[in-house]
């Protein structure tokens, strides 16, 4: 357990670092594979070539959002993204098979199984509750 802010910050950043890492393997494994230069890509998603050399090595300077770009440019999931980062912010071991291949499925299963509770809260006979976020619901 870390007793400080400064050492939780630390943790935050050294996730989100790892995050990025295999992030920028994953662009890099994606462009390649569908033998994009990085001029091009880079040009559509309107960074410099240079930044996209940063993001693909893993920089943990690198913008999530520069990322998220990347990845939509290459038709990849942000899923590579975000379910890593949960997995890691709750100091979990994320499988890391699931980058071998794209993760739409996981990604899809997870949209499915959010949508599915919703719906089912709302389905719920006199529970009261209109809907996330509104006025009176109990917290």
């Amino acid at each position: 357990m870390i007793s400080s802010q400064g050492g939780v910050l630390e943790e935050e950043a050294s996730i989100l670092a790892e995050v990025k890492s295999i992030s920028g393997r994953r662009i890099e494994e994606r462009r390649k594979r569908h033998r994009i230069t990085q001029k091009q890509l880079a040009a559509d998603v309107g960074i410099g070539v240079r930044w996209l050399r940063e993001i693909e090595s893993g920089n943990p300077k690198a913008r999530v959002d520069d990322h998220i770009a990347c990845a939509h440019a290459l038709g990849l999931s942000s899923a590579h993204l975000i379910i890593p980062m949960l997995f890691l912010e709750h100091n979990m071991h994320f499988p890391r098979h699931f980058f071998l291949d794209d993760m739409q499925k996981l990604e899809t299963l997870c949209v499915d199984f959010i949508s599915n509770l919703s719906l089912k809260t709302f389905l719920q006979p006199g529970n009261g509750h209109k809907g996330p976020g509104s006025a009176g619901s109990a917290g």
